[in-house]
């Protein structure tokens, strides 16, 4: 098998394990790896307006809100908005800061027919360290993957 499958199938397993509603959870070094060798893959970046400003962007992914920013209320075009940007049949990843909004956006898109979701774990800033700050401990940036202020 080759890496991509190799990673699929790792993904796959671990969601499996953890009874996930949706194909598979990816750590942020799996995603940026497969986001790389499966064509049409797509990262959906579910934070909201201010966490991209904020805290960072990753470049190239889809910005859609699972949360709307200033109102704090579910976005509730989430599905159409997704589905104006990524094809139901596409592998699609979720990130989010932790990794549970991303959870909520993969089974969702998972009810809604898409057949791909892949939650990325850890998020974009990962958990709260000992001092209850994110951002040195796991996710997407620590990892040292692409992103910009």
């Amino acid at each position: 098998m080759g890496k991509l499958a190799d990673l699929l199938n790792l993904a796959q397993a671990r969601a499996r394990e953890l009874g996930l509603p949706y194909a598979g959870a990816l750590t942020p070094r799996e995603a940026f790896e497969v986001w790389q060798l499966a064509p049409g893959a797509k990262l959906v970046d579910v934070r909201t307006r201010a966490e991209w400003d904020w805290v960072g962007r990753v470049p190239r992914a889809e910005e859609i809100e699972w949360i709307s920013y200033p109102s704090n209320q579910p976005n509730s075009h989430f599905l159409a908005q997704l589905k104006h940007c990524v094809d139901p049949q596409s592998l699609v990843m979720f990130l989010c800061r932790s990794g549970v909004r991303s959870h909520h956006a993969a089974s969702l898109a998972n009810e809604a027919g898409y057949s791909a979701c892949y939650n990325v774990l850890e998020g974009f800033e990962g958990d709260k360290d000992a001092n209850g700050q994110r951002g040195k401990t796991g996710g997407w940036r620590h990892a040292g993957l692409p992103w910009t202020n």
